[in-house]
């Protein structure tokens, strides 16, 4: 008996290693550039492909939308709801707001395929494109089509710091490994421009959110952060912070913001549908509006990963980052 439960063990794991080998040929045989496995990128945009086959395509009853948790997550259901109920009416579906606490979690979420919309950002966008198959197409942008926000390192009046030089022997506070402005933008700048890195000329800590290192830089909890001003001028405009307590020292080029879009396995008519619902919706008296013109947007903009996000990558390339599934 065990020999036969042995040989059965051996011939089922033969057959298991054989599909497995020809999965992985199979799978080999389609081009992807940076993409995981399970990903195909046959007409080169970067992005994952629909799949062809029609039993990988999805079309749920309900559709998730997640925002990249940057603040307060109650403050942001009720600001894009205006916007969720359009969304029900153009694709006929049920559409939740779903809060997440960090950009691993979004990532997860849609890898694992329990979110279906979603804005990632700029950080983690090519993370989000790489390893969980995300289809971004557009971002907000001002009436007049100006988009984007800067990096800027901020200090508060009194600490000491008033170039960046300055942080050398001190505190600088990022907010998580995958976000541009709160991470990869300013280890690429402060080493490339001032010969900086961590541990070396500086004591780096990690707040988790933007909103987090502004709050800790304007109570003096840390003596200086990296962040994205379009989120600092939100938390300004909403008294969260005064103007007078936090002061900047260094200020980027413009970056891309927060790039929207969706699943790549949804059916083609629902993806249609859900872009059609971006470009169709009315800014003017929403309760995006209310929020999101404190940061001067008012429109959703056509935009491709390949374009927008070229100086993000070569941010990426410039730290090492790899866009690896883990």
């Amino acid at each position: 008996m065990k020999i036969k439960t042995f040989l059965l063990g051996a011939v089922s794991a033969l057959a298991f290693t054989a599909m497995s080998v020809v999965g992985a040929s199979a799978a080999d045989e389609c081009p992807r550039g940076t993409l995981d496995t399970r990903y195909c990128d046959v007409d080169g945009d970067l992005l994952a492909d629909t799949p062809t086959d029609p039993s990988k395509l999805v079309d749920p009853d309900t559709l998730i939308f997640a925002y990249t948790p940057v603040e307060d997550p109650a403050v942001y259901k009720e600001a894009w709801a205006d916007f969720l109920t359009h969304m029900e009416k153009v694709t006929g579906k049920k559409t939740l707001f779903f809060p997440v606490q960090n950009n691993a979690a979004q990532i997860e979420a849609m890898r694992s395929g329990r979110l279906h919309i979603a804005g990632f950002n700029t950080g983690s966008n090519p993370l989000a494109v790489n390893c969980a198959g995300f289809n971004p197409f557009t971002i907000m942008a001002s009436k007049d089509g100006h988009f984007g926000y800067e990096m800027e390192i901020i200090t508060y009046p009194g600490s000491g710091i008033e170039k960046v030089e300055d942080i050398k022997g001190k505190q600088l506070a990022f907010t998580s490994p995958t976000s541009n402005s709160g991470f990869k933008a300013p280890s690429a700048i402060l080493k490339a421009d001032f010969n900086m890195v961590p541990k070396k000329d500086f004591e780096a800590v990690y707040s988790g959110k933007h909103d987090n290192s502004i709050l800790g830089v304007a109570n003096k909890d840390y003596m200086a952060a990296s962040i994205a001003n379009s989120v600092m001028k939100r938390m300004i405009s909403r008294d969260v912070i005064k103007a007078d307590q936090v002061k900047s020292i260094y200020k980027s080029q413009t970056f891309p913001t927060t790039g929207f879009g969706v699943s790549h396995n949804l059916k083609p008519e629902l993806k249609a549908k859900i872009m059609d619902a971006f470009f169709s919706f009315e800014w003017d008296g929403s309760s995006l509006q209310k929020e999101f013109e404190k940061s001067n947007e008012g429109q959703f903009l056509k935009m491709t990963y390949k374009e927008f996000w070229d100086v993000i990558r070569k941010i990426d390339t410039a730290n090492g980052v790899s866009y690896s599934c883990k």
